[in-house]
């Protein structure tokens, strides 16, 4: 039997409790990790507050979508030199949690010497959606960009891909002057704050917003968008948007704006692997940084999330079995 955080009921952090579950064991193309770091996303609260119920989530859930740790055992048809190899996985929609954890092969990469566990799942995930949601929105050298919710792992990740790809100004907004220094040293140029103000010398509009936010006051940054300017939105943490945010677009039609949804799944497998391969050797050579705001044992999940909902959180919280 291992160790695990389930969702006894959906709602309150208060619905997690620690239970015990039987160890998992490796199926074709699987692999079981000896877990020595779980990093605790954005996702796994919005699937906690049972918001996404409609997908199939129920209680009994494992919640955890990447670790990082030691392979400890492989399915047939895996190869054997994958054991005791320290590695970062991605467990799904669930799984992660607990104190072994079972991924497919297919969705491990293999870590640096000299890269934590920690770092690892800081970045594991966050770095390559921020990526990938650049390009997603065809961000150029010399472009201004938006950084809606730039505190968390995304958000962070978002403002050192754009700064070292040439981004001409880089605006976040956040909850406090405290969190908009930080981010400036990691090459933000504007702070504002939640509505989007800002100083008089903020830019009115940006070539880039990427949305990690979402929620009822989505359409106002769309009218933040400069002419051709795209929006592209990674999470919705906040909750949904308002059901006619579109008429933001139509609104302002002569703009040309455009916004866009972007998820993960949609890039290949190969492709993610070999952008998270180079951003881990990067943070191993400290030109991207893993921003850690706490690192609490497996049975404080729960306080994991509370810290989360209280909007505590700067960067990523990481537990350990």
């Amino acid at each position: 039997m291992v160790r695990a955080v389930a969702i006894q009921a959906f709602g309150d952090p208060g619905g997690m409790a620690t239970i015990e579950v039987p160890a998992p064991q490796a199926g074709r193309g699987q692999v079981v990790i000896e877990t020595e770091a779980i990093g605790v996303g954005g996702v796994d609260a919005v699937i906690r507050r049972g918001t996404l119920g409609g997908y199939g989530f129920t209680t009994g859930l494992i919640l955890g979508s990447e670790v990082a740790g030691r392979v400890t055992s492989v399915g047939t048809d895996v190869d054997q030199s994958w054991l005791g190899r320290r590695v970062w996985a991605f467990t799904g929609t669930g799984g992660g949690y607990a104190e072994q954890a079972l991924a497919r092969i297919g969705d491990v990469v293999a870590l640096p010497h000299d890269l934590s566990s920690i770092d690892a799942v800081t970045l594991g995930s966050a770095a390559p959606v921020a990526h990938f949601a650049l390009t997603h929105a065809n961000f150029a050298p010399g472009e201004s960009v938006l950084v809606r919710g730039a505190s968390g792992s995304i958000g962070i990740a978002t403002v050192e891909i754009a700064a070292r790809g040439g981004a001409e100004a880089i605006a976040v907004t956040t909850s406090s002057p405290q969190r908009g220094n930080l981010l400036r040293g990691l090459g933000a140029t504007h702070v504002l704050d939640r509505s989007g103000a800002g100083s008089p010398a903020t830019p009115a509009t940006y070539d880039v917003v990427i949305d990690i936010v979402g929620g009822p006051d989505l359409p106002s940054f769309i009218d933040r968008l400069a002419p051709n300017g795209r929006m592209v939105v990674v999470g919705v943490v906040a909750g949904m948007p308002p059901t006619d945010f579109g008429m933001r677009l139509i609104a302002a039609f002569q703009q040309s704006r455009s916004l866009a949804t972007f998820s993960l799944d949609t890039v290949p497998v190969a492709a993610r692997d070999t952008v998270r391969v180079e951003q881990f050797a990067a943070a191993a050579r400290g030109e991207l940084h893993a921003v850690v705001h706490a690192v609490l044992p497996l049975d404080q999940a729960a306080e994991a999330h509370r810290k989360m909902d209280a909007g505590e959180v700067f960067g990523r919280i990481v537990l350990t079995p």
